[in-house]
């Protein structure tokens, strides 16, 4: 008898689980959605910049001194300082004139369309140094850039395998699938947040 009730038990979990995970992997009428993928990182960015600026306002004041053989005066101090300010706007100002807005749905138990839009204020890239000649470029270039693509997906557990023209790019299906984490280079990581 008790063995029977265990077995009742084991029963019951098992199928409370497969419902779970099933659930999990129809992904039809989802939407996922990010204002700004690369927020995070030009985040990280600026936190690595700002150390990164520390240091070298250091070595600046360093130089300074074997060159000249004494500290910065004041006003020698308010330049160094100046031209870390200027630093910072620019990195601030790049920073701020990127963003890339991706939306991800989900249309049947296969197929998905994505829609990207990047944005690049002509602002950041003079703060990065670009010439006004390869500016009109790039912006020509992400004009004539396709800002929807049509994919098919295949799941694997909590694998989303996307497949587009040929090549796959694997997202990560969160166990409460509210969110999808993929990669958007080697380095950059992005999560995308379930809206519908």
């Amino acid at each position: 008898m008790k063995q029977r009730i265990s077995i009742w038990v084991w029963a019951t979990i098992l199928v409370i689980c497969g419902t779970r995970v099933m659930a999990q992997t129809n992904l039809a009428g989802r939407t996922y959605y990010n204002a700004n993928i690369m927020a995070e990182e030009m985040n990280k960015l600026t936190k690595d910049a700002d150390k990164e600026m520390a240091k070298a306002k250091t070595e600046a004041i360093a130089k300074f001194e074997k060159e000249k053989g004494r500290k910065p005066n004041e006003a020698e101090m308010a330049e160094i300082d100046k031209k870390m300010e200027e630093a910072r706007q620019m990195l601030e100002a790049i920073r701020n004139g990127m963003s890339t807005k991706i939306t991800l749905e989900f249309r049947t138990e296969k197929d998905a369309v994505m829609r990207a839009d990047m944005k690049i204020s002509d602002e950041a890239l003079k703060a990065a140094g670009v010439g006004w000649a390869k500016r009109k470029m790039m912006k020509a270039a992400l004009a004539m850039a396709p800002s929807t693509m049509k994919a098919t997906y295949t799941m694997k557990g909590n694998l989303v395998i996307m497949t587009e023209d040929g090549e796959q790019d694997t997202l990560r299906l969160s166990d409460d699938g509210k969110y999808l984490y993929g990669k958007f280079d080697k380095t950059t990581n992005f999560k995308l947040t379930r809206t519908k």
